[in-house]
């Protein structure tokens, strides 16, 4: 890992102990951190705490006789695929697959299969993606993770593609980009396994021609990574701020929508009550009628700590179908 950077937003860093390094594919030596007031943010690797490994038992089948045996059956089913490249003897990467499928072997295959197979149909993303080479989408700040979990453990990722988003210096393929990287990460997370993710769309201010940025194919391409190919549990797509001409670009995504995906996405407009319905005030920041007193998590800063994890990512792309023209 490269020397450690003097840097304008306070970093600090970690020891990766054994218990951290299982979940990780790379050698990263030290994981960085940023102090926000008597909150420290960082990569949650550690083991989960007792109220979310309920969570687990309750919602995932989570009790060491289940997960013994599922391990031990997808490494037998992965073993005998000849086509892909994973890590076999990582427990914590199977274990990952695992989760969002309640730990039927089978099912973890089929969405592992899935997963690289989205990954060689749209290549143009995938080849090479690293938060270095990504940085651009970070620094526009119209994509964060919101610095606390809410109530049900959950990250929150916001996306501002409304007035914040200039379309002509960011497009929609890097704001995809930006996605997969954070996904990515909160993939590597226990907690995150377990309890997943809600997204806040916000498109407070979204133009005419911010509308025309949007095609069919791309839709087709999000619901389809959404749907499929997510290693990771979406509990929630919330839509904020949207004017009317929003239901323009909804009208795209709606063809490829099934009916799993289409209960979770619930546009909430101004109405902050109902926002706070989901997602507890306490986890939410003033903008979105909260009360949460840590600052903010700007995208240069996220990007900061994702930088500082680029080995993992890359590690992260060596893995897959051994046939690229599958």
């Amino acid at each position: 890992m490269p020397a450690e950077p003097e840097t304008k937003h306070g970093i600090m860093f970690r020891e990766v102990t054994p218990d951290i390094s299982q979940h990780m594919l790379s050698n990263i030596e030290k994981l960085p951190a940023v102090q926000l007031g008597d909150f420290l943010l960082q990569f949650e690797l550690d083991e989960p705490d007792e109220k979310i490994k309920e969570i687990a038992r309750r919602e995932l089948r989570e009790t060491p006789d289940v997960v013994k045996p599922a391990v031990e059956e997808l490494r037998r089913l992965l073993k005998a695929d000849k086509e892909l490249h994973v890590p076999l003897d990582n427990d914590a990467w199977l274990i990952r697959f695992l989760r969002p499928c309640k730990f039927y072997p089978e099912s973890a295959y089929d969405l592992i299969k899935r997963y690289y197979a989205f990954k060689i149909k749209h290549h143009k993303v995938y080849d090479g993606l690293t938060p270095s080479k990504e940085q651009n989408v970070f620094n526009q700040n119209i994509l964060t993770v919101l610095p606390t979990r809410d109530q049900l453990g959950r990250r929150v990722l916001v996306l501002e593609l409304g007035k914040k988003w200039k379309h002509n210096k960011c497009s929609l393929d890097e704001v995809f980009k930006g996605c997969v990287l954070f996904l990515e990460a909160a993939m590597l997370e226990p907690a995150s396994q377990i309890c997943g993710a809600v997204v806040i769309f916000d498109m407070d201010g979204l133009s005419m021609q911010q509308v025309w940025q949007f095609t069919p194919a791309f839709a087709k391409r999000i619901v389809d990574w959404l749907q499929e190919s997510i290693p990771l549990r979406i509990k929630g797509l919330y839509i904020v701020n949207q004017p009317y001409i929003f239901n323009m670009v909804f009208q795209l995504f709606k063809p490829f929508l099934k009916e799993k995906l289409r209960s979770r996405i619930i546009f909430m407009g101004n109405d902050r009550d109902a926002l706070h319905k989901h997602i507890s005030s306490k986890s939410l920041p003033e903008c979105y009628g909260g009360t949460l007193s840590i600052p903010r998590v700007t995208g240069p800063q996220w990007l900061e700590l994702l930088l500082m994890c680029d080995q993992e990512f890359a590690a992260i792309n060596t893995y897959g179908y051994k046939n690229k023209e599958k």
